[in-house]
């Protein structure tokens, strides 16, 4: 089959791979429709997440159609058309009943081969997908393709940062960062009620797309976040912070914005060794941090709902759909941010 893999750092190839087999009985093997490419592929394109084996076939989000089956799969049959979360989860261990499947003690991450061990991903003409039964679901009526690539990762991050904030409608809520999982989290954010939200970036097309979602831009390069927040909230600050960049320049912004006894809510993902802030600045503000992968899972069956009652067009995040072939060109046009990319999808 034909797959984006990897091969060092902004090195990714469209090859011919070998086709995924069935290894287990509960295996699923899915034909790939849409793919995505996520800005957590771009940390391992550059580098700052490293150990990925060359060879590696890319990619955490798909939607695609079951063509073959392990004999211990019951819930699907060939022709099924499903979504995945970004890992694997076998529905019965310690975290999966306590409703965090992203930290499944038989849990994998798709796009994840290390020393020769892992989980090829689904930026590919087919994948594996084990634990199927537990893992994947059966894309519902009423949910395009789109939107159920959606599901499986950047919404059900986004909404999972936004319930960590704590929404209540009276608060001040600001979010760092309008690419996909920031403008899903300002769409979670509305739906648990926010009122005054702000949305912080530079970038006119995610600007854009923050504004239609309901949010109020702040243009970090033209006006200063901290005088807009702390003038709209009598000199307090937010009372919690989205951070769904992840760097040390992030996190710097979210404690200066954040009031004293308020939330940050992280879904970036951080690669640096220390925090941006020290242990005394947290103490001093009395800091409510929360960190963590989303439990992808968990999410997907609570907000197919919301999808399908198409309040919000979770569509228009997609600027850019490519042939697989052209998944090369996509990495670099989402990681440079060309053309007015906001997100890419790649279709074998």
């Amino acid at each position: 089959m034909r797959a984006l893999t990897f091969h060092g750092i902004e090195t990714i190839k469209h090859e011919s791979v070998p086709d995924p087999k069935i290894e287990s009985p509960d295996d699923a093997i899915v034909k790939i429709h849409l793919a995505g490419i996520c800005g957590s592929d771009l940390h391992v394109y550059h580098g700052r997440e490293k150990g990925l084996d060359v060879g590696t076939v890319m990619g955490h989000e798909f939607v695609g159609e079951i063509v073959e089956l392990g004999k211990a799969v019951r819930k699907f049959k060939k022709g099924d058309l499903v979504f995945s979360p970004f890992t694997t989860n076998c529905g019965q261990c310690f975290y999966c009943r306590k409703n965090l499947p992203c930290r499944c003690t038989l849990g994998q991450l798709f796009g994840w081969v290390q020393n020769g061990i892992g989980l090829h991903g689904g930026q590919a003409e087919y994948v594996r997908v084990p634990l199927a039964d537990s893992t994947l679901l059966r894309a519902p009526e009423n949910v395009l393709p789109e939107e159920a690539l959606l599901l499986g990762d950047v919404f059900s991050t986004g909404y999972f940062c936004a319930e960590m904030a704590e929404i209540a409608p009276e608060g001040t809520y600001a979010v760092i960062g309008c690419g996909p999982v920031g403008l899903m989290a300002i769409i979670g954010a509305r739906e648990l009620g926010a009122k005054k939200l702000f949305a912080i970036d530079t970038i006119p097309e995610r600007l854009a797309l923050a504004a239609k979602f309901g949010a109020t831009l702040i243009d970090y390069q033209k006006e200063n976040p901290l005088a807009v927040i702390r003038d709209a909230t009598e000199d307090r600050g937010a009372d919690a912070v989205l951070e769904v960049v992840g760097s040390p320049a992030a996190a710097r912004l979210a404690i200066d914005l954040v009031r004293p006894g308020g939330i940050i809510s992280v879904a970036g993902v951080h690669n640096e060794e220390h925090f941006a802030f020290s242990p005394a600045e947290a103490y001093d503000k009395n800091l409510n941090y929360k960190v963590g992968r989303c439990p992808a899972r968990y999410y997907m069956e609570r907000l197919i709902p919301l999808v399908q009652k198409k309040k919000y067009d979770l569509t228009a995040i997609i600027s850019h759909r490519l042939p697989l072939a052209e998944g090369p060109r996509g990495y670099k046009i989402f990681a440079e941010k060309l053309e007015g990319c906001t997100k890419v999808a790649v279709e074998p």
